[in-house]
């Protein structure tokens, strides 16, 4: 019996497979990224760990913490063992399930039931109106083990395994965003600051233009017309305070539930958004390299490969159905015989069952898994294209920020020499009060633009980081 079912066991595992053989599908992007670098300027985003690309001590507080508490990766990684199980679950299918069966049973008949004439018994009894017999059995049973000739079986594994893979791959890609998603909140959190200080020092200054003002009215030097014009100064940057206060507190309730909830030990010092060192230098390679590591493409790719093996599912179904049933053990009518050589019995079955009218649902059933790998190729290349999209994106905002940049920084400059020059004409009397509050205004809104424009490159730098499937280890060293 133990030989027929090694036999069994592996004629299944080394029977066809009707699944097709999988392609990659060619990915429909450009060879090159746009506006990208010199190849040997910097390291692969993919070699470079994420405590090794952000620089800011507070920044990898903060990431470490997500990545240890977000609520929404612990439900992601459940996900992950889930799949795991199930794929273990469907992959014993391949093996035979054996079953220790012990059973014992005493049966009382009337004899009239078992053919004696009623006060007779069988032969060798004692006379009686009823009759009883026992029987006891104990054995190794295979139930309904599917002979694998055509895959069906092992097909079913992989599509599990390739989900168990697919959903792998979903947890790191949620993994990686989640890192960019802390790191665009704390840049916008420390922008925030930033101009929270800036605004605070205007409306500093524009406080102490209005008390002058005043001093200026009451000593009948200017009218009423210019006071109003600088309390109007006045209530300008306030108003910007109180939103930049709004904005940034929102943003660090933002962080809180990202990193899982408040923090209790205290952060390191954050770097400022002018320090060169925030982030390590990189360079996006070639789009070949999206392939192998962007999460979310290799998650389309595990799905599209489930998918085809799907089709060896279907085909399969089409087929005869080879079952094989088996018991080897023992039966006596007396339980102290039980286990002794007169008392081995063995049995051994196989099932055939070939669908014969189905009324088309086989070929349906085939044609549906076809349609469904049609999608999941569509949809890799879709992958392969938003990816490719989102780098190209990331480069040209990096070279365009650096160029906004630089020419807000002399808009800056400019706006600071108007402000100036503003204020000594109307020292002097040579203009009105209204041509101080256009160019104050003005400055305001400048050195406002040039804080938002430096957390917009930053935050640029993160989304290459992420859209080039940075490295997910801690560190690179090691």
């Amino acid at each position: 019996m133990r030989k027929l079912i090694a036999l069994a066991t592996a004629t299944a595992l080394a029977g066809c497979n009707f699944a097709p053989q999988y392609r990659q599908p060619p990915a429909p992007v450009a060879a090159t990224f746009p506006e990208a670098p010199a190849a040997d300027v910097a390291r692969a985003a993919a070699d470079i760990g994420w405590r090794d690309y952000f620089g800011d001590a507070r920044l990898q507080a903060l990431i470490a913490a997500a990545l240890a508490n977000n609520r929404d990766l612990a439900q992601s990684v459940a996900r992950v063992a889930q799949a795991r199980a199930q794929y273990r679950i469907e992959d014993s299918n391949r093996l035979p399930n054996v079953d220790l069966q012990a059973v014992g049973s005493r049966t009382r008949q009337p004899t009239r039931a078992l053919g004696f004439p009623q006060g007779e018994s069988q032969p060798g009894t004692t006379p009686s109106d009823s009759f009883a017999f026992e029987q006891y059995s104990l054995g190794i049973a295979v139930t309904s083990f599917e002979l694998d000739f055509w895959g069906r079986v092992r097909n079913l594994s992989e599509v599990a395994r390739r989900e168990y893979l697919a959903t792998a791959e979903a947890e790191r890609a949620f993994r990686l965003s989640l890192i960019g998603q802390v790191a665009a909140t704390y840049l916008q959190i420390r922008a925030g600051e930033e101009q929270i200080a800036l605004a605070e020092r205007t409306v500093t200054g524009r406080r102490e233009g209005v008390r002058i003002a005043r001093m200026r009215m009451d000593a009948g030097v200017t009218s009423t017309v210019d006071f109003d014009q600088a309390a109007l100064l006045v209530t300008q940057a306030e108003t910007e305070l109180a939103d930049l206060n709004r904005t940034t507190q929102q943003a660090q309730n933002l962080m809180t539930v990202l990193v899982g909830g408040p923090i209790a030990d205290p952060l390191p010092p954050a770097r400022p958004l002018s320090d060169a060192g925030l982030y390590a230098p990189i360079e996006p390679g070639l789009p070949s390299a999206l392939l192998a590591n962007r999460p979310d493409i290799l998650q389309a790719e595990q799905r599209l490969r489930a998918a085809n093996a799907n089709i060896g599912v279907a085909r399969a179904s089409l087929l005869p159905n080879i079952s094989l049933t088996g018991l080897l053990g023992f039966i006596s009518p007396a339980l102290g015989s039980l286990v002794s050589g007169n008392s081995v019995q063995y049995r051994v079955g196989i099932d055939a069952t070939q669908p014969i009218l189905t009324w088309g649902r086989g070929a349906a059933g085939l044609a549906l898994t076809k349609a469904q790998a049609d999608e999941l190729v569509a949809a890799y290349q879709k992958a392969t294209q938003t990816a490719f999209r989102e780098v190209a994106d990331a480069l040209v905002a990096r070279a365009r920020y650096a160029e906004q940049i630089a020419a807000q920084v002399r808009a800056v400059d400019a706006q600071r020499r108007l402000a100036r020059v503003a204020r000594l004409r109307y020292d002097n009397g040579l203009s009105i009060y209204l041509e101080v509050l256009d160019a104050e205004r003005n400055l305001f809104a400048a050195e406002q633009q040039l804080l938002a424009l430096r957390s917009a490159q930053l935050q640029s730098e993160v989304s290459l980081y992420i859209a080039l499937g940075g490295g997910l280890k801690e560190t690179t060293s090691g």
